[in-house]
């Protein structure tokens, strides 16, 4: 049984005999009366003094009711427990984030808009995987390695934070992040090695192929989980820049994803392809694939027991020593 912090009862039953204490004072407050001889007299004018120590017998009896109280709280085997924890990974995993900043990912379809949505579930997701590496790749017209393969959590999150369009060169080269992604996990020792590659449109830019760079993940194990960000019909895109206020001007448009090919992507790697058409269906699919890549952790719990009942039956001989004591001395003459 749980008390607080640290302690315990390990014998929670005998604490029913705490019952027994009241009723003990109501039947001594009740007989009390008949324990001591009473002489009955007509006055007691003629007594000058009266001793204060017949006043304080009751206390005899206090003592004795504490005493038993503190011998039922020892038999309810009090102690402290501390508790020291060791793990052990024993499976990890590295995980790349290869995400899309092209234009598009500025359209309004998700709120407030695609790539401001997928900072926050990706987030969540870092923040959920406390025991794997995670690197970032960006990808638009080229690609590159934001964040290399760390257990920095910090480090992660603060970059995905930063992520913004305009750094990269339009265009969308899905080939190029993936290859990119599946450069970071090549010399890496993990038994688990994973790639997210989110994107909203279809190659359309780059140099590497899809179809090699897929290839290339298969021969090195690389699993690949495909999200295709966009909702169904037509989003409002960014189309240009107003001249006078740099503001960005929307249009709606097709919203156009090459799903064949994220589906081929992430089969050949035996991963999954997701389809993400809002906030929710995006941050579902975060925590499926967190479901889906699973580290294996063993744990190891070292309990340490200091027991209190010792200090209970000491305090419980004391006060019974010192009822004994009063009741052989200073009231003797009232016993």
């Amino acid at each position: 049984m749980k008390l607080w912090n640290n302690m315990e009862l390990t014998n929670p039953e005998f604490l029913w005999l705490l019952l027994l204490i009241p009723l003990l004072a109501v039947w001594y407050f009740f007989v009390r009366k008949k324990d001591a001889a009473r002489l009955k007299i007509s006055s007691t004018k003629g007594f000058v003094h009266t001793s204060f120590l017949s006043k304080l017998r009751p206390l005899l009896y206090v003592l004795r009711l504490l005493a038993l109280t503190a011998l039922i709280v020892a038999l309810a085997r009090p102690r402290n427990v501390e508790v020291s924890t060791k793990t052990k990974k024993t499976s990890g995993i590295d995980i790349v984030m290869a995400i899309d900043v092209s234009a598009s990912m500025l359209a309004r379809d998700l709120k407030p808009n695609r790539l401001e949505a997928l900072k926050d579930v990706a987030i969540d997701f870092v923040n959920k995987r406390p025991n794997d590496r995670i690197g970032i790749v960006v990808y638009a017209g080229e690609s590159y390695t934001q964040t290399p393969i760390t257990s920095d959590k910090r480090i992660v999150i603060s970059t995905i934070r930063k992520l913004k369009w305009g750094d990269i060169e339009g265009g969308t080269a899905i080939g190029m992040g993936l290859g990119s992604a599946v450069n970071r996990l090549k010399d890496s020792k993990a038994v688990s090695k994973v790639i997210i590659l989110l994107t909203d449109g279809v190659n359309n830019s780059g140099f590497v192929d899809p179809n090699t760079a897929t290839e290339l993940a298969k021969e090195l194990g690389i699993k690949v989980y495909t999200i295709g960000l966009g909702t169904n019909g037509r989003a409002e895109f960014p189309v240009a820049k107003d001249p006078r206020t740099g503001k960005l001007i929307f249009e709606m448009q097709p919203v156009e994803i090459d799903e064949a090919l994220l589906k081929s992507i992430a089969e050949q790697t035996e991963g999954q392809y997701f389809r993400a058409t809002d906030n929710e269906k995006l941050a579902s699919i975060y925590d499926e694939i967190n479901k889906l890549e699973k580290t294996e952790i063993e744990e190891f719990k070292y309990y340490n027991f200091q027991e209190n009942y010792r200090s209970l039956v000491l305090l419980a001989g004391l006060l019974i020593s010192l009822e004994m004591l009063l009741r052989l001395t200073v009231f003797r003459s009232f016993i």
